[in-house]
């Protein structure tokens, strides 16, 4: 895709030809890749410079490549820490390390990056939208005080705010209500002048607390912790973690500090209550709907980065294009986009796995307790195995694993 791509031009009347509504990472990455192939875009935001939000904090695997494709991991790595190992333990016991390319940063601090150097052909909107409409022709979009855009195609990033899908007739189905809780935080050593390790993994020790596992990584020139739990966010648990959150690790993970290092909690822990919604009723002329404002993802899983990055080249590079080859933004055009193969796997992979993390931390049922031992067994089994050599580790690799059908 590039500046050459034959469009028709924008009807009479229309300001711009892409209006997108919200510039956080979906909105942002969207207006780069869409301005730098030549197109006008209106990027609309409330917020001037992007707040602090707890969102996520952690790049790595497949949204590496992702990030290159679209033409935007230089700017990721020019704000980012980067570090390539993670050692992963349970129980106050190394089970395993992951060598490979990971980058530690701010969700606010990540925006920002992308924000800093939009191409000239995107025009941000510091206003709050007060509303939106949407046709076959014109999108109209209104701001308090600063009257209104009006577009080809109008882009929602608007992530889990519901107030402008519902000027369109767009609803929220409920896939796992209050399905997951991550907690925030930073750390720094007690007794040493750094930690064990410079990245950690450490899984919940017991299947009553309900934690998946603790992220310890570094970002935002310090050690941040990420902590997934699946517990009722009216436990009070979840209280005392808030209020001492240093007592409340070290007495439910008590094998972390022996692995880690001791340490302290400076700053305020931040957290984030995850519902699994997707959008229905949403093919409609004009409009078409991105990241969290099309389907939520679970923190825990670590694929909401995955499925925007994958909205945003899809949508992008292989249907923007399209239709502004010819005229109209009919309804049938935008479910091409929803109906993308490529798309569809991403969303479906997402609800997969965050339902298989929530069964393999707190299901009781013997197929779970099964699984979850042969989860770990073979985590240190293969660890052990690595260090005796090359040519076992393969050997054990090629070993099939048991095949676990995610629940309905």
């Amino acid at each position: 895709m590039n500046a050459a791509s034959p469009r028709c031009p924008c009807p009479e009347g229309t300001d711009t030809e892409i209006a997108i509504v919200g510039a956080g990472l979906s909105g942002t990455l969207a207006a780069h890749v869409l301005g730098r192939a030549g197109y006008q875009v209106t990027l609309i935001d409330r917020h001037p410079v992007f707040p602090r939000e707890f969102r996520v904090e952690k790049i790595a695997g497949d949204q590496i490549g992702k990030l290159r494709r679209i033409g935007l991991m230089d700017k990721l790595v020019a704000a980012a820490m980067p570090f390539g190992e993670i050692v992963n333990a349970r129980k106050g016991r190394i089970l395993d390390r992951t060598r490979a390319q990971h980058y530690g940063i701010l969700y606010g601090d990540l925006v920002q990056a992308m924000r800093a150097d939009l191409p000239e052909t995107v025009r941000f909107v510091a206003g709050r939208v007060s509303k939106v409409e949407a046709g076959p022709d014109h999108q109209r979009v209104s701001l308090l005080g600063q009257g209104e855009v009006t577009a080809r195609l109008l882009v929602l990033a608007t992530g889990m705010g519901d107030v402008l899908r519902r000027d369109l007739d767009i609803e929220r189905r409920y896939i796992h209500q209050r399905q997951s809780l991550t907690f925030g935080f930073n750390i720094r050593p007690a007794d040493a002048d750094a930690f064990k390790y410079p990245a950690l993994t450490y899984y919940g020790e017991r299947l009553s607390d309900g934690i998946d596992y603790l992220n310890l990584f570094p970002a935002g020139g310090t050690t941040r912790a990420n902590l997934f739990v699946f517990r009722d966010h009216r436990d009070p648990w979840v209280k005392a973690l808030r209020e001492n959150p240093k007592e409340t690790l070290v007495e439910t993970l008590p094998g972390l500090t022996r692995v880690f290092g001791d340490f302290e909690v400076f700053d305020k822990v931040d957290s984030w209550l995850t519902d699994i919604m997707v959008a229905d009723r949403c093919r409609r002329d004009g409009v078409v709907l991105i990241g969290d404002a099309y389907q939520t993802s679970c923190p825990a899983a670590g694929t909401g980065v995955s499925r925007l990055l994958t909205d945003v080249e899809r949508l992008c590079m292989a249907y923007v294009p399209q239709w502004m080859a010819t005229p109209g933004m009919a309804a049938v055009k935008i479910a091409a986009f929803y109906d993308d193969p490529e798309k569809r796997a991403m969303d479906m992979h997402g609800l997969q796995l965050a339902d298989f993390r929530r069964n393999l931390t707190i299901d009781t049922g013997l197929r779970w307790q099964a699984r979850r031992q042969f989860h770990f067994g073979r985590r240190r089994i293969m660890n052990g195995i690595n260090s005796l050599g090359p040519s076992f580790a393969t050997k054990l690799r090629s070993l099939p694993k048991p095949r676990i059908k995610p629940a309905a």
